[in-house]
């Protein structure tokens, strides 16, 4: 799977204030490639007042992310139309979209109601990718939960495509500022529990904490497996 261009999510005044304007500009163009791409979709798959599911290539073309941003986008900006169902209305006001003055040039100037209908079939997609979500999670109740040594759920947008998978989700936090609530600073360290690999993640970057009923067998085998190294291992000396 070739990669595709990074999504900007910030405002265009922030790029500017950042520096970043060239990295705004280049999402931003990318954002209005895919809208006119959706309507194309659109309008060669409307059929005998059928849409056929038309979304994987435009997804394989432009990435989960940006198709989710653009759409939510789409009905942000025409959330007064009708014809998009209210269940898709809640779902796009789940996205933070910053308030740029040339938002509405990536909104999807199909016919509403066929939008709509492919909104749904890009819901179903990110649906068959089975990912843990908040629903999975333990509450945070304000923000008062420590994520030092527990198993997290990475939210499934902060992962490349190829890396959607539950599998890759779950990551065993051991330290940082971030695993305290409430700090000011926001790294968590650790690493994922598929492979070992040590990185850094943000707080805001998970969707909370497992729960210890859905964690997988695999992955509690996995936990098993570093706590008994990290036991065996031991402190480090004292010189």
């Amino acid at each position: 799977m070739s990669e595709h261009k990074p999504l900007y999510i910030w405002s265009l005044d922030y790029a500017v204030r950042s520096n970043e304007r060239d990295l705004w500009r280049e999402s931003y163009r990318e954002n209005c490639d895919c809208a006119r791409a959706i309507e194309r979709a659109i309008n060669e798959n409307y059929r005998d007042n059928c849409l056929n599911d038309c979304i994987q290539p435009i997804i394989e073309r432009y990435g989960f992310d940006r198709v989710n941003w653009v759409l939510a986008n789409t009905i942000q900006e025409k959330r007064e139309d009708g014809r998009f169902s209210q269940e898709n209305k809640a779902w796009a006001k789940g996205f933070y979209l910053p308030q740029d003055d040339v938002r509405w040039h990536f909104c999807v100037e199909a016919h509403p109601g066929l939008t709509d209908i492919f909104t749904n079939q890009a819901r179903r997609a990110w649906q068959a990718l089975g990912l843990f979500d908040a629903s999975h999670c333990e509450s945070e109740k304000d923000g008062q939960l420590d994520y030092k040594g527990k198993v997290l759920v990475l939210k499934g947008n902060v992962l490349k495509d190829r890396y959607k998978t539950p599998e890759d989700q779950l990551f065993l936090a051991d330290g940082g500022f971030g695993c305290r609530p409430n700090s000011r600073g926001r790294k968590v360290f650790g690493k994922f529990l598929k492979d070992g690999e040590d990185t850094h993640f943000y707080r805001e970057d998970f969707a909370g904490i497992l729960k210890d009923e859905c964690l997988p067998d695999w992955a509690r085998e996995k936990l098993n497996e570093l706590q008994t190294l990290e036991e065996s291992e031991g402190p480090g000396m004292m010189i």
